[in-house]
């Protein structure tokens, strides 16, 4: 078991494709597609390119319903994005993550040359936002799952054993409490950007403690669920991030061999979706996914941060044959 067992690993050195110094050059009025894929281990990105105009074409599984302009995206580990972006002024461009607590420089892109000719000039369709009818229809299939009762309720939390407890003195744990108070009334739906308890991070390792996903109906946690389904069921579940606990993390939920919608975050609907296998649940909140279920075996669902996968931050659920 390694250190940082309570929040991750997060490193201090920021790559693209594993290069601390990416660059790329484009022509002059070039319309380029990204793939963006968060393959760091705890740290959550906020993906821009400041001054270049960004289209949000897709998610981890395929199209959204609907093309729209964003300033930036956000993607936490295991999360996948597709972006177009219009670069119609020479320059250098960075690609940054911008948040509440530091601005972090990527990458750099080249902007340079005449402009591109007709034949490749694709800033029409740039500027034109599809609706992708064929994402809709087949969505359109679900929709009448939307409202239905939740069938699971999962709920996140932790559970520490005498050693880990021992790390903290009282005027730390007031310290830590207080800090997390002025943090929930600030930012309700807050996203951790930074490790807020380096010292007590690098100290504790995996079996120190248990991450837990509880299934509330049953009382049961990680491996000790068992969920079953039948290929056609579409199974509702709630998840819930518990901030009641001492030191409380995000924790972005993976689900293997099946896809799900995203429906809601803390009741508001989504307006525009799209098929993902990998969504990141907030302290203190919680999401209602719609998972489809097509895929018969045994399968497992997980928080993406190996030190909570460790530690016990896993279920199975089996899929039959009708």
């Amino acid at each position: 078991y390694g250190n940082h067992g309570l929040g991750g690993r997060w490193g201090n050195i920021m790559l693209i494709n594993g290069d601390d110094d990416y660059n790329v050059e484009v022509t002059t009025g070039e319309v380029v597609r990204f793939y963006i894929t968060n393959v760091a281990n705890t740290r959550v990105f906020n993906f821009s390119i400041p001054n270049a105009q960004i289209k949000l074409i897709g998610g981890d599984l395929g199209s959204y319903e609907k093309e729209e302009f964003v300033d930036s995206v956000v993607i936490s580990s295991s999360e996948r994005y597709t972006i177009e972006v219009i670069f119609d002024k020479e320059g250098e461009y960075e690609f940054k993550s911008i948040t509440s607590k530091n601005e972090y420089i990527l990458g750099k892109i080249k902007v340079s040359g005449k402009p591109v000719t007709s034949e490749n000039d694709f800033s029409g369709d740039f500027y034109s936002l599809r609706e992708n009818e064929y994402v809709i229809e087949d969505i359109n299939n679900f929709r009448q799952y939307f409202d239905k009762e939740v069938d699971v309720n999962i709920k996140l939390s932790v559970e520490t054993d005498s050693f880990f407890a021992s790390l903290f003195t009282k005027e730390d744990s007031d310290k830590t409490d207080n800090d997390w108070n002025k943090v929930y009334a600030e930012e309700p739906d807050w996203i951790e950007w930074e490790d807020t308890e380096p010292r007590f991070n690098k100290q504790v390792k995996s079996s120190d403690f248990t991450w837990i996903l509880k299934d509330t109906n049953t009382g049961k946690k990680n491996a000790d669920i068992d969920l079953n389904f039948k290929v056609g069921d579409k199974v509702k579940i709630r998840i819930f991030n518990d901030k009641s606990i001492s030191n409380p993390s995000q924790h972005p939920i993976h689900f293997h061999g099946q896809r799900f919608l995203v429906l809601n975050k803390n009741g508001v609907d989504s307006k525009n979706l799209v098929w993902k296998d990998t969504v990141l649940v907030p302290i203190g909140s919680y999401v209602d996914i719609l998972l489809d279920i097509t895929n018969p075996g045994e399968w497992m669902a997980h928080c993406h941060i190996a030190e909570h996968l460790t530690s016990g931050m896993m279920m199975t659920f089996e899929v039959t044959e009708n």
